[in-house]
């Protein structure tokens, strides 16, 4: 859980919330948990959790920690840790993440890049035989 101080930004009292029937125009940015059932036109930046429900789109970018997507996202995708796709999800753009799930009737359209290496890099200052896996 990522924490600032003595404030969880993943608790559910510190949740972002676009409902339906609301439309976003511009960048959000955001340390808390965001869920979005409406209409983001704008790039879109959290250090915690985003959802993307079933009704909720984002025309833009996604950069975030974890995401869990529903409903529909044209854009590049940069997911620090776990994409979830469910299955009425429909996805145009670049995608880029640790670690990805996709359920049956998800639709996607791009380029995935899976990235598992640690963000920060390591102190090898090469590459020896021993570290190939084939």
């Amino acid at each position: 859980m990522k924490k600032k101080g003595n404030t969880s930004f993943e608790s559910p009292d510190r949740l972002n919330i676009i409902v339906e029937g609301s439309k976003v125009m511009g960048d959000m940015i955001t340390d808390s948990n965001l869920r979005i059932d409406g209409e983001v036109m704008g790039n879109v930046t959290s250090a915690s959790k985003v959802v993307v429900g079933e009704n909720g789109s984002i025309t833009g970018d996604l950069i975030c920690a974890d995401a869990d997507i529903e409903g529909r996202i044209k854009g590049v995708m940069k997911i620090d840790g776990l994409l979830s796709l469910r299955s009425k999800s429909i996805i145009d753009g670049e995608i880029t993440t640790s670690k990805f799930e996709i359920e049956e009737g998800a639709h996607f359209s791009g380029n995935c890049t899976m990235n598992n290496f640690p963000s920060k890099p390591l102190n090898k200052p090469t590459t020896t035989q021993e570290d190939l896996v084939y």
